[in-house]
């Protein structure tokens, strides 16, 4: 095969480490949080992800592009990743609906990657020592020149990202015929998300990450969506304020990771920088309210302070991640409305978290009466 003399590769990390490894053939230096991903399949949801945007995503599957790519199966409408590594990169792929190969995919993305990592150590490195900035270069670039760019490269702990992925113009999505009509606020939704809303005979109308409650309440709602979207959500003023009014008009509101987190700071509520986030498809959730366990497709880089959440006379706790501790879903006492830190619309094998969206309808269908 072509590939087989690929030159070397290095991803180096902000505190000096370097991992070594080979291009697959894209040559270019690219920057951004690196993160790992602990799922067995669906890189291609993954990679789309805007959520991921501004994140170098190590994947701990030893084979990634076995499967190739399907054209029908993006979360956006391109590549989201800074950058991937990986251990071993498939270049055949093997699955009679792909549409092409991930190399072919990533080539016209002009996505840079590193394969042939040892990425059980790399992965054990950052679990040991938080998420941090680091740089992947695949055309040869001197270490000490590396060095230097990645000090400019900014935290993502205060950054605000929404902006980066968000619509630029509001579009629609759905049967405008459709029973029910939802306002979205979109600060890096994913497609499966309005996929999900519409088979629940939704009409929905997606905003920019900017948009004010005017703008999302002339649609004439019968209930609000807020999406997940990547970056650190403090900075999201606009989306909080959002929020409070949606809040204020108490139609039914739903939140979804970085929305989440968005409605608890609309609340008083603090958010955080993890030491390390979740990701992967795999996680145990339980709901606290029916006693039930979930296995849960998580992305986040950010928390909800839960000990400001137990405090807090107007909302409670729903869900819990069982790993850590950590908030997973609440809901408001008076309000009509709740949100989840992970991704129900993702079934990644468990459909346990597609009542979620169930759940909203009822709301909307409760409010109407």
């Amino acid at each position: 095969m072509k590939y087989n003399n690929r030159p070397q590769a290095i991803l180096l990390l902000k505190d000096g480490t370097i991992f070594y490894g080979k291009s697959i053939g894209i040559e270019g230096t690219t920057f951004g949080e690196v993160a790992f991903n602990t799922g067995t399949t669906g890189y291609q949801e993954i990679f789309t992800d805007p959520s991921y945007f501004g994140q170098i995503m190590v994947t701990t599957n030893a084979h990634i592009g076995n499967y190739g790519v399907n054209s029908d199966e993006v979360e956006s409408n391109g590549v989201k990743i800074s950058g991937l590594v990986c251990k071993n990169f498939s270049f055949n792929y093997s699955r009679d609906n792909a549409s092409e190969s991930l190399f072919d995919y990533l080539q016209k993305q002009n996505l840079i990657v590193i394969s042939d990592v040892d990425t059980r150590a790399l992965v054990s490195y950052i679990r040991d020592n938080g998420a941090m900035n680091a740089i992947i270069s695949t055309d040869g670039t001197a270490i000490e020149i590396l060095k230097e760019k990645l000090k400019q490269a900014p935290e993502m702990n205060g950054l605000e990202l929404a902006s980066k992925v968000s619509t630029k113009e509001p579009y629609f999505f759905g049967n405008k015929d459709a029973k029910y009509k939802i306002s979205a606020l979109d600060l890096g939704i994913k497609t499966n998300i309005l996929r999900n809303l519409a088979a629940r005979d939704c009409y929905i109308k997606v905003f920019p990450y900017n948009a004010g409650f005017e703008d999302l309440k002339s649609f004439e709602p019968d209930g609000y969506f807020l999406s997940n979207g990547p970056g650190d959500p403090e900075p999201l003023h606009s989306a909080q304020q959002v929020a409070k009014d949606i809040l204020q008009e108490n139609k039914p509101l739903f939140g979804i990771c970085l929305g989440h987190q968005v409605i608890a700071l609309a609340n008083g509520i603090s958010t955080y920088k993890m030491f390390n986030g979740h990701r992967g498809i795999n996680h145990p959730v339980k709901n606290l309210i029916t006693g039930k366990g979930e296995i849960t497709s998580q992305n986040h880089g950010f928390a909800v302070v839960k000990e400001e959440l137990d405090q807090h006379p107007e909302l409670e706790l729903t869900h819990q991640h069982l790993n850590d501790g950590t908030v997973a879903g609440m809901r408001m006492k008076n309000k009509n409305c709740f949100s989840v830190q992970y991704h129900p619309e993702a079934s990644p094998g468990p459909h346990d978290s597609s009542y979620l969206f169930d759940q909203f309808i009822e709301n909307i269908k409760s409010s109407k009466n």
